[in-house]
């Protein structure tokens, strides 16, 4: 009964592989330096690809960016964005004019729908200590009936996201951060209305997981028929009596509770699962639709409509040195971090 808990386990690299309804996850650590005046790294950049750098050189990457590390303004159609990040902050601009600063436990879930241009940068702002980013985006495809929804901006706040806390036999405690999918007791905050986490039948689960050295939690059963995928990322953890080390991915079957059992050091998972949407899938870069001529017209789309336009001043902005984490949408409706 065992072995038949573990589907498969596979290496992760840079992105990692995933499930439908997920189309793509990457887990985002730059150990990123003191910051300069323009809140890019106070360190040479040479020798760096700049616009492609993505070699991990000293241990961090300017990744599309040539003066701030990230992802300058670029287009998305027919899937969603949920971009969680733990360490560090994003600055967000997008073509329907909403912006944010967001990070240090936050998450952004943005439906692309119909179409959006958005930047995603990572403004270094202390300038005497390093600055270190660590995120997981991950994309959620939309179904056929919703890839040309409005696109929907929404943020998570740190605060406002739900824990699950456990404590095993010895007191160990495992901690579960719900970003979507109920837990236990637990309630996630609502996703965006057209998305697939939105429909009750997805059994759709994002979650965040931390266990103490040596503690033992298990991961309760999902629906049959649905896909999960648990990410190992930090630590060894034995997992439905298999030892496996960090950075591994498994496919687990979902009607079945899989036991976790850390190792002696904390460990941290994510779990990506939902059921899976079951229809065609044709990606061209930062377009998922399901059919090539769609592709086509996404295409057509953006070089008509550009999505709204870009109403900012570069391709690569970023907020004031001094700005908290805030959002601010499209309506102008603000929000502020606590």
């Amino acid at each position: 009964m065992t072995s038949s808990i573990i589907q498969a386990t596979m290496r992760l690299g840079f992105p990692w592989q995933t499930q439908d309804p997920f189309l793509f996850c990457v887990h985002h650590d730059d150990k990123y330096p003191a910051g300069n005046d323009q809140m890019g790294p106070a360190s040479s950049l040479a020798g760096r690809n700049l616009g492609m750098d993505f070699e991990g050189k000293d241990g961090w990457r300017m990744y599309h960016g040539d003066v701030v590390p990230g992802f300058p303004g670029h287009p998305h159609r027919g899937f969603e964005t949920v971009t969680i990040v733990r360490r560090g902050l994003i600055d967000h601009s997008d073509s329907l004019g909403a912006a944010a600063r967001f990070g240090r436990g936050d998450t952004q879930w943005l439906t692309a729908g119909k179409g959006i241009v958005h930047s995603e940068m990572f403004p270094l702002l202390d300038k005497t200590a390093p600055n270190p980013v660590e995120l997981f985006q991950i994309w959620l495809n939309l179904p056929k009936a919703d890839k040309l929804v409005d696109p929907h901006f929404s943020m998570l706040w740190d605060h406002q996201i739900p824990r699950h806390v456990a404590r095993d036999a010895n007191g160990r405690e495992t901690e579960i951060t719900v970003i979507a999918g109920a837990l236990a007791d637990v309630t996630p905050l609502p996703p965006p209305p057209s998305s697939w986490a939105s429909k009750s039948e997805s059994d759709l689960a994002i979650w965040t997981i931390r266990m103490a050295a040596n503690a033992t939690w298990t991961l309760p059963a999902a629906k049959e028929g649905t896909n999960r995928t648990l990410y190992l990322f930090a630590g060894k953890a034995q997992i439905a009596d298999r030892e496996l080390a960090s950075p591994t991915g498994v496919a687990l079957r979902p009607d079945a509770e899989a036991m976790i059992v850390a190792g002696p050091e904390p460990v941290e998972l994510l779990l990506l699962q939902g059921r899976p949407i079951g229809e065609p899938v044709v990606q061209h870069g930062p377009f998922v639709m399901n059919t090539r001529q769609e592709i086509q017209q996404a295409f057509a789309d953006y070089q008509r409509t550009q999505f709204g336009g870009w109403p900012w001043p570069s391709e690569a902005p970023v907020h004031g040195r001094e700005e908290g984490r805030f959002a601010r949408h499209a309506d102008g409706k603000i929000e502020r971090a606590e």
